[in-house]
C-alpha cells in the first residue's frame, strides 16, 4: 500500500468520526470507536534492542554496544529479528483482546540524538558521539524495522527531536542553545538521513527547549522537518512533554494553551494527557476542526500503513514461536562478539585453559543479571551471567572461584557489616587464583533516563566518568596482589580507566551485552572468537570534564573526537584483536577507495575498516579528521583480499555559521585504518592510518 493510498482511506474514516472522536484518538491511548469498527490502540512501545516492558524477547546488546560493531548490515538484521518478534507478539495479543501498552506495532526507536557529553545517562542508548555513524546506523535500523513490504512490519520512530542529551534533571525545564552551525554539523544529520533515506514513519520531540522554543512545537525544527526534508509521517510528544510547556518552560500558563501550540506545530500524537483538553481548546476557538482533522488522518495513515485496518497485513501469519527463538539466539550472540571492544591486551589474552590455572572471578557485575540488559529491555527466556559464561566454558578444565568483591556503589553489601564487607574475600580469591578475571562497571540503575535509576540525585546522568568508590577499592586491593588479571568493563559510557590501564593485564570492554553476554564474554576471553568491536565515543580522563564546556552548553568546542584537544584515554574509533590486519595498499578518491589487506597474525578475526578525512584549507571544518565511511571484514590468518569503501560525500562540504553547507577547501587528506589518525590510536595499537592527499 503507498502512503497515497493509505492517506485517502485515513481521510474516508476519519471524515465519519465526529470531531470529539477524532481528538480521542490523538491521545497514545486511544479508544475504540465501535461503531466504526476501529479497535483501541495504545501507541506507546518501545524497541531499543529488542521488544521492551512487554514481556518475553530477545535482549539483544544494549544500542550503544551494537553501534561498537560498526555493521549496518548485522544491525538490519537485528532490526528485522526485532520486528519479527513485535509482529508475532501483537498478532497473538491482540487475538486475545489485549491492547495494552507496549503491546502495539509502533516502536519508539531508535534514539539517535548524539552522545555529546560522558556523563549523560541515556547516552548508552545512542548509537554514540558521531552523526555519520549514528545516521548509517539508524537507517539500517529503521530499515529492519519497518521492512520491504506491503505494509509496515512495524513503525519506527527517530527520537528525539532535536539537540537532546542531558542534563537528565533539567530536562523538562531546560533551553538548549545550539548555533545554526552545530545544528547542521552535528545534531539534525541524522534525522534528516533517517526521514529522507530511511522513510521512518515517525518522529517523537524532546523535552527541551531549542533556542526558546519548546522541541515538540518549534517552528523553525518542524518547518525543517515536514518542509524542508518531506516528512510525511506522524510526530509524537515525549511523555508528558506538552504538559511541560505550561508547568516547566512557561511558554504557555495552562492546558488549554498548550494544546494549541502543540496541535498547530504539527505534534500529531501526545504521550500523556494534556491532549485531553482539546476540546475545552476547540470550544473556546483556540484550535480548528481542520487542526484535528489534519492530526487525525496521519495517525489513520500510519494504521493503514500497519495494515492494522482494512485489508490486512502480510505480516499477520508470523506465529508466536518466533519470539526468544533458536534463530534470534544465534544472532543475538553473534552480535554480542561483535560488540565487545579489547581495550587492552599485554599478550595475557586469548586465555589458555591449560595454562590459566584456577580462575578467579571477582566483582560485582560478575555474576549480574542486570549488568547484561542495558535499560528499554524485555525478559528474556534466559540469561546468562559473565560468571556463568566462564563457569560453563571451564567446566572439566579450570577450578573457578567467586567473589562479589564489593556492592555496584554502596560501600558495603551486607546492611549490618562493617564497610567494605567483601574485600577480604575478593583479596582471598585472588590470592586463591592463578588468573583473575575482574567485572566491575555500571548498569540501568546508575546510567539511564530520569525517573528510571536508582541514581536519584543525579537523575540517571553521572557526576564524573569514575567507578563507583566502592570498585575503585577493589580495583586497588586486587591488582595489588599482583596475578595476571583481566579487566571486564561493564558500562554504556566513557569510564576512566587509568588506573586498570596501568597495572592490569588486559581490558575487555563488553557494554551491556544481552540477556546470554555472558557467553560471548567467556569465549572471548579464552579465544573462541577474537575481539573486533571499536568504540563509538571518545573515552575520556576523569580530568577532562573540567577543560570541557560544561554539561549544560551544548557547543560542541572541545567536545567529541572531532573537537576534542587533549589526549583521550581510549580514542573514538578504537579497538584491538587478536589477529593483526594491515593495509597493504591504498588507491584513494572522491568517490572511492580501494584498499588491499592482509591478516599477518596467527589468529582468524573480524576487523572494521575506518576512513577519515580532514580538509586541509577551510576554517570552517571541524580541527580533527572525521569518519567518513567503514566496513566490517573478516580475515583468517595469513588471508589477504582487497576491500572498496565509498567515503560519504557530506564529508567533502563544511558548514558555515549560517548553517549552510558548502564545499569544503579543495584540499583533504584521506586516512585509512583500523582506528582514527590520532597519535593515541597509534600509540595503543602500533598502527599508523595510511593518508591519502585528495584534490
Amino acid at each position: 500500500m503507498t502512503r497515497e493510498q493509505a492517506t485517502k482511506l485515513a481521510e474516508e474514516l476519519v471524515s465519519r468520526m465526529s470531531v470529539e472522536e477524532r481528538a480521542s484518538q490523538l491521545r497514545f491511548d486511544a479508544p475504540a470507536i465501535e461503531r466504526l469498527g476501529i479497535p483501541a490502540y495504545n501507541w506507546w512501545n518501545e524497541a531499543l534492542h529488542g521488544v521492551a516492558r512487554g514481556g518475553t524477547a530477545t535482549v539483544f546488546p544494549q544500542a550503544i554496544g551494537m553501534a561498537a560493531m560498526f555493521d549496518d548490515a548485522l544491525l538490519e538484521k537485528i532490526g528485522d529479528a526485532i520486528s519479527t518478534e513485535a509482529r508475532a507478539k501483537y498478532n497473538a495479543l491482540s487475538a486475545e483482546g489485549d491492547r495494552d501498552i507496549y503491546h502495539g506495532l509502533t516502536m519508539w526507536s531508535p534514539n539517535i540524538n548524539i552522545f555529546r557529553d560522558p556523563r549523560w545517562g541515556r547516552g548508552h542508548e545512542t548509537y554514540g558521539e558521531d552523526p555519520y555513524l549514528t545516521a548509517r546506523l539508524g537507517k539500517a535500523f529503521v530499515r529492519g524495522l519497518q521492512g520491504q513490504g506491503e505494509t509496515l512490519k512495524v513503525a519506527a520512530c527517530a527520537k528525539h527531536f532535536a539537540v537532546h542529551s542531558g542534563p537528565e534533571a533539567l530536562r523538562h525545564s531546560f533551553n538548549a542553545l545550539a548555533s545554526e552551525k552545530d545544528l547542521e554539523e552535528t545534531y539534525l544529520p541524522a534525522f534528516r538521513a533517517l526521514v529522507q533515506e530511511a522513510g521512518v514513519e515517525a518522529v517523537m520531540g524532546a523535552y527541551n527547549r531549542v533556542n526558546g522554543e519548546p522541541s515538540c512545537a518549534h517552528p523553525a525544527l518542524m518547518e525543517k522537518l515536514r518542509g524542508e526534508w518531506g516528512f510525511a509521517g506522524h510526530f509524537v510528544s515525549d511523555c508528558w512533554a506538552i504538559r511541560d510547556f505550561h508547568e516547566s518552560h512557561k511558554v504557555t500558563s495552562q492546558p488549554t494553551e498548550s494544546v494549541t501550540k502543540a496541535l498547530k506545530a504539527g505534534c500529531d500524537l501526545n504521550c500523556g494527557c494534556t491532549y485531553q483538553h482539546i476540546m475545552n481548546a476547540y470550544a473556546q476557538g483556540m484550535i480548528s476542526e481542520e487542526d484535528i482533522t489534519r492530526c487525525a488522518v496521519r495517525l489513520f495513515t500510519t494504521r493503514f500503513l500497519l495494515g492494522q485496518l482494512g485489508a490486512g497485513s502480510e505480516y499477520d501469519a508470523i506465529p508466536y514461536s518466533t519470539v526468544d527463538c533458536e534463530e534470534h539466539r544465534k544472532l543475538n550472540h553473534r552480535a554480542a562478539l561483535a560488540s565487545c571492544v579489547l581495550l587492552k591486551n599485554d599478550g595475557l589474552l586469548p586465555l589458555d585453559p591449560a595454562k590459566a590455572g584456577t580462575i578467579g572471578v571477582i566483582g560485582p557485575n560478575a555474576a549480574s543479571r542486570t549488568a547484561l540488559i542495558g535499560n528499554y529491555h524485555g525478559t528474556a527466556s534466559r540469561y546468562v551471567t559473565v560468571l556463568e559464561g566462564i563457569q560453563d566454558l571451564c567446566a572439566g578444565a579450570n577450578r573457578v572461584l567467586y567473589s562479589q568483591g564489593c556492592d555496584l556503589c554502596r560501600d558495603r553489601v551486607e546492611p549490618l557489616a562493617l564497610a567494605g564487607d567483601r574485600l577480604a574475600e575478593a583479596v582471598a580469591t585472588a590470592k586463591a587464583s592463578d588468573t583473575v578475571i575482574l567485572v566491575i562497571g555500571l548498569d540501568e540503575t546508575l546510567e539511564g533516563e530520569e525517573g528510571d535509576t536508582g541514581n536519584s540525585y543525579f537523575s540517571g546522568d553521572k557526576e564524573d566518568l569514575l567507578l563507583p568508590q566502592s570498585q575503585r577499592i577493589l580495583l586497588e586491593r586486587v591488582l595489588a596482589v599482583g596475578k595476571p588479571t583481566v579487566i571486564v568493563l561493564m558500562a554504556g559510557s566513557a569510564i576512566d580507566l587509568e588506573a586498570a590501564q596501568d597495572k592490569a593485564d588486559a581490558i575487555l570492554l563488553s557494554w551491556y551485552p544481552g540477556a546470554r553476554g555472558g557467553e560471548a564474554v567467556a569465549e572471548l576471553l579464552f579465544g573462541k572468537a577474537s575481539p573486533s568491536g571499536k568504540l563509538p565515543l571518545t573515552f575520556y580522563r576523569n580530568e577532562a570534564l573540567a577543560e570541557m564546556p560544561a554539561f549544560t552548553d551544548y557547543r560542541m568546542e572541545n567536545r567529541t573526537y572531532r573537537y576534542y584537544r587533549g589526549e583521550p584515554l581510549y580514542p573514538f574509533g578504537y579497538g584491538l584483536s587478536y589477529g593483526d590486519c594491515v593495509i597493504e595498499s591504498c588507491s584513494a578518491s572522491r568517490e572511492r577507495v580501494e584498499l588491499r589487506v592482509k591478516n599477518i597474525g596467527r589468529f582468524d578475526t573480524d576487523e572494521v575498516l575506518e576512513l577519515y578525512l580532514k580538509d586541509n584549507g577551510s576554517p570552517l571544518a571541524p580541527p580533527n579528521p572525521i569518519l567518513c565511511g567503514f566496513q566490517r571484514i573478516h580475515l583468517a590468518a595469513g588471508e589477504e583480499a582487497d576491500f572498496t569503501l565509498i567515503p560519504d560525500p557530506a564529508a567533502f562540504t563544511v558548514v558555515d555559521d549560517a548553517g549552510r553547507r558548502i564545499p569544503g577547501s579543495g584540499s583533504w587528506t584521506l586516512y585509512a585504518g583500523f582506528g582514527g589518525p590520532d597519535p593515541r590510536t597509534e600509540a595503543l595499537s602500533g598502527k599508523k592510518a595510511v593518508a591519502s592527499e585528495i584534490a
